[in-house]
């Protein structure tokens, strides 16, 4: 059977379905072909979207293909994930000319008639000028309202001599996986292409920023897409394309869209003041695992759990320990921790809110007060350096524990102001081994409580063992970076 043979074999067992499904009875209302639904909700919103191209100059030869085409090199936070996927093409000079002019193709949509686009950053980065096409063929040069490298999006502002036909926003928080999506874009350069699909996964964290929560589907997405809109069957934007997993360079079925519900309020703010800005409490955070909801007695893993404490910062402020487990922000619950860091970024600075956090084995509620992000924000001065002191090793939790010598500083590079006790030896397929401890690591509390000595360190483990849990939390530093495991006390 041909490929054509099986799409239309398709069609007829989806409009058989939603025939099926139809009310019987002389008052049934007569159903929609699945096929009509598709052509009707085309018709409606190919003329929102819009070609984007830009040019610059380049300084030095670019590749075939541009470098949007090139995967990033294996280990890079979107190794395989393509954040720009839109043609290049170098302009007369020649390839080797030092002052070639690049040309770029993505895609973007109207949400305003009176000429504001929206589009992804990458689109627009380093643009000299930028071109607009609508879709009559009607070519409009557009400045840039404002732009946000954090979130990929950008709005842009043309000057039309009549109203433009505009998207509506949609509610992506409403969208489930399965839910059927059309999607509008420039792939290629090939202008008002339409495809769909459904919604594969919602909250995606494809490690490309702070705020990863992308909508995932399997509608054809490819190069040129890069800022076109994803529609629900409502004929409403839920999402803003951005990226795809493809280790080809061509769709395979993952492409991932910037939800609605992110994207909105970014927007706004854009065309309010040009630029972007966000809640920021100082609390370095990680992911609470089922051991450490044990360990600290949660009744399962959720929220998120306080690693460190910036000094002076809102966090400080309001007495946030290492150690607390933040289950809820300004009254939304936070059910894996990678939530935390857009509530916080969608907070306005200056606004008091109530976190719910749980410490010593209760929930309790905490007033703090949300302070404006500085990315330039210098890190917090280091603590007064301690004094070495005599070696002895211990073997407890399954670790060899080592006080800290001026040898042992020397021998794993550490720094005069660390503090605890070293790691000294990880056993093979031991608990630590398992969450990745290594030689060189301090620990330096467990549980809430700061560790300086090995009899500290057995002391506070023994007092944990009595509460009857299985694990012990305790606290890990590592090139300045700290963080929470759990450790079973049959290690010991």
């Amino acid at each position: 059977m041909t490929p054509f043979g099986r799409r239309s074999t398709i069609g007829v067992a989806l409009t058989m379905l939603l025939l099926i499904s139809a009310p019987s009875g002389a008052d049934a209302p007569e159903a929609t072909p699945f096929s009509e639904v598709f052509a009707q909700l085309a018709a409606k919103l190919v003329g929102v979207v819009v070609n984007v191209s830009t040019t610059q100059a380049s300084a030095a030869p670019t590749p075939k293909g541009g470098p949007e085409a090139q995967s990033p090199p294996p280990g890079a936070p979107l190794d395989e994930f393509f954040r720009d996927f839109f043609g290049e093409k170098g302009a007369p000079g020649g390839p080797n000319s030092p002052l070639s002019r690049v040309a770029s193709l993505g895609s973007g949509f109207v949400i305003d008639p009176s000429g504001l686009i929206v589009t992804n950053n990458h689109v627009i980065a380093n643009a000299e000028q930028i071109t607009v096409t609508l879709s009559d063929d009607t070519t409009l040069q557009a400045e840039v309202i404002g732009r946000d490298s954090v979130s990929d999006l950008a709005l842009l502002k043309v000057e039309p001599k009549a109203p433009l036909a505009a998207a509506s926003w949609g509610d992506s928080a409403k969208a489930r996986v399965g839910d059927w999506v059309l999607a509008i874009g420039n792939p290629f350069g090939l202008g008002g292409t339409v495809t769909s699909g459904i919604i594969s996964a919602t909250a995606r964290d494809i490690h490309s920023g702070p705020y990863d929560d992308f909508l995932q589907t399997d509608a054809s997405i490819n190069r040129g897409n890069s800022g076109g809109p994803m529609f629900n069957l409502a004929g409403e934007v839920i999402g803003i394309n951005t990226a795809i997993f493809s280790p080809s360079g061509g769709s395979i079925g993952i492409g991932f869209a910037i939800p609605s519900a992110f994207a909105r309020p970014i927007v706004d703010q854009l065309k309010a003041t040009g630029k972007v800005e966000r809640g920021w409490i100082g609390a370095r955070i990680q992911p609470v695992s089922e051991e450490i909801a044990e360990a600290v007695g949660l009744d399962k893993s959720r929220g998120a759990m306080i690693g460190a404490v910036d000094q002076a910062s809102p966090a400080a402020q309001a007495k946030l320990q290492p150690g607390d487990v933040i289950l809820s922000f300004d009254g939304k619950p936070i059910d894996r921790s990678r939530q935390l860091p857009r509530l916080v970024a969608d907070a306005a600075p200056d606004t008091v809110v109530k976190l719910s956090v749980w410490r010593d084995g209760k929930e309790q509620e905490v007033e703090l007060k949300v302070a404006a992000l500085n990315p330039n924000r210098p890190a917090p001065p280091p603590s007064e350096p301690e004094k070495p002191k005599p070696p002895t090793s211990v073997d407890v939790l399954g670790l060899k524990l080592t006080k800290l010598t001026a040898e042992l500083r020397k021998q794993f590079s550490l720094p005069e102001t660390a503090k605890g006790v070293v790691i000294n030896e990880v056993p093979q397929n031991s608990p630590g081994a398992a969450q990745g401890l290594r030689p060189g690591d301090l620990v330096i509390a467990v549980g809430h409580e700061l560790v300086g000595s090995l009899e500290e360190v057995q002391q506070k483990v023994a007092a944990s063992k009595k509460n009857g849990r299985k694990n012990v939390l305790v606290r890990v530093e590592r090139e300045g970076n700290t963080r929470f495991i759990a450790l079973p006390f049959e290690a010991s």
